[in-house]
């Protein structure tokens, strides 16, 4: 039995070279490969089997060969028990990673696909927002279940939690719609994460569409549609005037906002290195737009005069410094400079609607300068996909006329039109 079953020897085994199986016995191979990596090969029949079934053991570079005899002799025990050892193994595998999966809860799915994914997002921002609206409202009803263990019940409790602080509005989705949404779209996309790494299966219980929308109300029915509060275009010659004689910082930065038809977070967060004085032109990085995507805003003669005046006080990098060295202005500090105004009536953010509505009632520029202008993305496919450039000196223009029609003074009841019938933008 022991020259069946142990033909081969330390040393020949490490002498042998020759491509092919070299039999120790008993359905022990070494195999070596034609490139001269070795490894170790069970080979055997059961259950009837015409063909061998060979189940790799190991590299030889990991597993001596008195180690491969022990994993052998126990697969050939496992064959007398009527065992198909590849079979086993499988299950072992199944039974392992169920056995993983009982570990990995819910929070330890999102916390590892916050970290592989926070490198790709725009900003430190957005992955802070990802972790508060979870620690907030998922972390407490599913932080510690087992991600396999997640259900439609489980993601409605999530939901459907009551809200003490909204009057009338008992639950999160009812009144905290349009958070609840994105906690529910996170929950959606952890979910998956976890079935591509095998720690559950089956339909994802936090989809909407064919599933949560058949037991909670659409976010339509349920969410008051608010718009930043915009002035009417009519009105801004005299708005203008009006902040022009302001003194503050906020006031220049909010001015710098309407002619440049710009967000809040971009205008008050202007670099001197994005400004380029001799070419009237401000460039907006990737990683500053809400669309991920580069920015080019010609400025106007009045913007760009902002720029030069205040480039006489420089003191930080930021063309519009806070209060805190180093820092911006603040996203409310525009907010609060108009509310000093007596203009608890509008918003910043409105201003882009007044640009827009002036654009499209009195003026002929096309809607995709005006859509460009703002930093809209086209939503045609196909027509994105042959419109590759940003239209910047139709822009131009459009930007000169803007200013111009913020610095004019409307007479009542009347409003100032630009280009109509003078000149056409193609």
């Amino acid at each position: 039995m022991a020259k069946t079953l142990e033909k081969l020897s330390p040393l020949k085994v490490e002498r042998l070279k020759t491509p092919g199986l070299h039999s120790d016995g008993g359905g022990l191979y070494l195999q070596i490969s034609a490139t001269g990596a070795r490894s170790w090969i069970f080979r055997y029949r059961m259950g009837g089997r015409k063909t061998p079934r060979d189940m790799g053991l190991g590299s030889l570079n990991d597993v001596s060969l008195a180690a491969a005899r022990l994993n052998a002799a126990a697969k050939r025990g496992q064959i007398q028990q009527g065992i198909d050892p590849i079979e086993a193994r499988k299950r072992d595998k199944v039974v392992a990673a169920l056995d993983l999966s009982k570990a990995i809860t819910f929070k330890d799915c999102a916390e590892a696909y916050i970290a592989a994914h926070r490198e790709g997002w725009r900003n430190e921002k957005h992955a802070a927002q990802w972790t508060a609206t979870l620690e907030v409202y998922a972390y407490p009803k599913l932080g510690k279940l087992p991600v396999r263990d997640v259900d439609v019940g489980h993601v409605l409790k999530v939901l459907e939690q009551k809200c003490d602080d909204l009057e009338g509005k008992p639950t999160f989705w009812s009144g905290k719609t349009e958070t609840a949404s994105r906690v529910r779209g996170r929950i959606e996309v952890i979910l998956d994460w976890a079935k591509v790494r095998q720690y559950r299966a089956g339909e994802n219980p936090a989809r909407w569409r064919g599933n949560l929308e058949h037991s909670l109300p659409a976010r339509n029915k349920v969410q008051k549609v608010t718009h930043h509060a915009a002035l009417p275009y009519a009105e801004m010659g005299t708005f203008m005037q009006s902040l022009r004689h302001e003194e503050a910082t906020a006031a220049r930065a909010l001015e710098f906002l309407i002619l440049t038809a710009t967000r809040t977070s971009e205008a008050i967060g202007v670099r001197w290195d994005e400004i380029d004085q001799d070419k009237a032109l401000w460039v907006i990085p990737a990683d500053r737009m809400k669309t991920g995507k580069e920015h080019r805003i010609p400025l106007s003669a009045p913007a760009l005069a902002i720029i030069k005046q205040l480039a006489k006080t420089k003191e930080s990098e930021f063309v519009f410094p806070g209060v805190k060295k180093g820092k911006a202005l603040s996203t409310n500090a525009l907010l609060k400079h108009l509310t000093r105004m007596d203009r608890n009536d509008i918003t910043a953010h409105g201003f882009r609607s007044t640009f827009r509505d002036w654009a499209a009632e009195s003026t002929n520029y096309p809607r995709d300068v005006a859509e460009m202008a703002l930093a809209h993305t086209i939503g045609d496919k196909v027509e994105a996909a042959y419109r590759r450039g940003d239209l910047m000196e139709k822009r131009k223009r459009m930007m000169d006329d803007w200013a111009k029609f913020c610095g004019t003074i409307a007479k009542a009841g009347n409003v100032v039109a630009i280009n109509q019938g003078k000149r056409k933008h193609e």
